[in-house]
This record gives structure tokens, C-alpha cells and sequence, in this order.
């Protein structure tokens, strides 16, 4: 059964409002797990959209020094999770969490800790091949407002609010509007979505967009 693919996240975490261009045009894929359900995972409702240039004032929040995440909570959609970190693979994929691990979400280790300056990446899959639930199978459910918390090994928690949930073909999917950011501490949660090809999986990427609004 092949597996869903996006692209990759950059090596080193990015600069303010700046995505290398050598980066975009080389982008890799990560793998995720693609199952069979008698129901699809949940879509995004129409209507939630991210655009950096719309974006409103940054929030008075301040950026936290870089720690390890170790564990996720979304109240709205029932996950408490812990956090493994993850890597690029030889071909430059973004591994992801093990297959007979689905509730566990991965941490992009080579990037932005959540909390911190710039765009962090969280990565999980939907579901197993038998067609279990994985850790984000919910993901598509969640709407602008939600609240994402992330624990740390410094014993803080960074709080995210979610600001839009997009579905992106995989074919098309907007590296640099994904990966990309302000310098701002933000956060993207990631896995499969949208259509299933019994040949290919699933067709396209769930997107959750969240920024730090509050420190515990």
C-alpha cells in the first residue's frame, strides 16, 4: 500500500519572512502511514484560510529559549500525546513517528523547538494500515480558535491557538507557505488527508497553522 507524501521541512530552522529558495526547489517527502476506513478522516470546513500577508500584529507573547517538546494536548479533538523526535531520512524525507506507534506525534528535532522563534514542525499519522486511528486522524476537525499545548523539558508549556486548517493536494502542496514564517513562534501540525487511492493512498495533506498566544 504506498503512503502519502509532503515535502520536507528545511534543515535549519528559517529565517525571519525568509524561505531559501534552494530549499523549495529541492524539497524531499515524508512518509505517512495510509489505512482503510469505512469513513475518511474529517475534512476542514470551508473557508479557513492562512495568508502570512493578511496577517494580523504579532501578540505580546515572547518567544521561549529552545527546549524539547515531550508531550502534545488538543482538548477539541481528544489528543494527548507524546512527542518523539524525528528526523530527515538518506533521500531527505522527514521520518515520521514508528508505524506500530500511531499515537505518538514526532517533532521535527533539527528545526524550531515549539515556543520558540520561527515555524515548528509536528508531524503524526492519521491512521495504520489495518485502518486504526492514529494520533491526528482528528485533525481536519479542528477550527480557527482551538488551543494546541505543547509541554517542554524546561518544565514550560507553550500554548498555541489555531488560526486556520487547510487540505492541500500532495501534489501541490505550499512548502514555502507552509514551512515558512515571520520569525514569530509558530506551529504546524501535519498529516495525510482528503481523498483515498487504494493505489496510492491518501491524496492530499491536512494543514493545522497555529501561533504561541500564551506561556504556562
Amino acid at each position: 500500500m504506498a503512503p502519502a507524501h509532503h515535502p520536507h521541512p528545511p534543515r535549519r530552522p528559517l529565517l525571519p519572512a525568509v524561505v531559501p529558495l534552494g530549499w523549495a526547489m529541492a524539497a524531499g517527502a515524508v512518509l505517512l502511514i495510509s489505512g482503510v476506513h469505512d469513513e475518511e478522516p474529517p475534512r476542514p470546513s470551508a473557508g479557513q484560510t492562512f495568508s502570512a500577508s493578511t496577517d494580523p500584529a504579532p501578540p505580546t507573547v515572547r518567544p521561549l529559549p529552545p527546549a524539547d517538546p515531550v508531550r502534545l494536548r488538543i482538548a477539541a479533538i481528544g489528543v494527548n500525546a507524546p512527542l518523539t523526535r524525528v528526523g530527515l531520512d538518506a533521500a531527505g524525507r522527514l521520518r515520521t513517528p514508528p508505524p506500530d506507534e500511531p499515537g505518538l506525534a514526532g517533532w521535527y528535532g533539527d528545526g524550531v523547538p515549539p515556543g520558540s522563534a520561527g515555524t515548528a514542525i509536528v508531524t503524526g499519522h492519521v491512521d495504520t494500515p489495518a485502518g486504526e486511528p492514529g494520533v491526528f486522524y482528528d485533525l481536519g476537525a479542528l477550527t480557527e480558535g482551538a488551543t494546541i499545548e505543547i509541554s517542554r523539558t524546561d518544565r514550560r508549556t507553550a500554548v498555541f491557538t489555531v488560526r486556520a486548517v487547510e487540505l492541500y493536494d500532495k501534489k501541490q502542496f505550499p512548502s514555502e507557505k507552509v514551512y515558512g514564517g515571520s520569525g514569530r513562534p509558530e506551529l504546524r501540525l501535519i498529516t495525510c488527508g482528503g481523498g483515498y487511492a487504494k493505489d496510492t493512498g491518501y491524496l492530499g495533506n491536512v494543514v493545522v497553522y497555529a501561533r504561541l498566544t500564551a506561556v504556562r
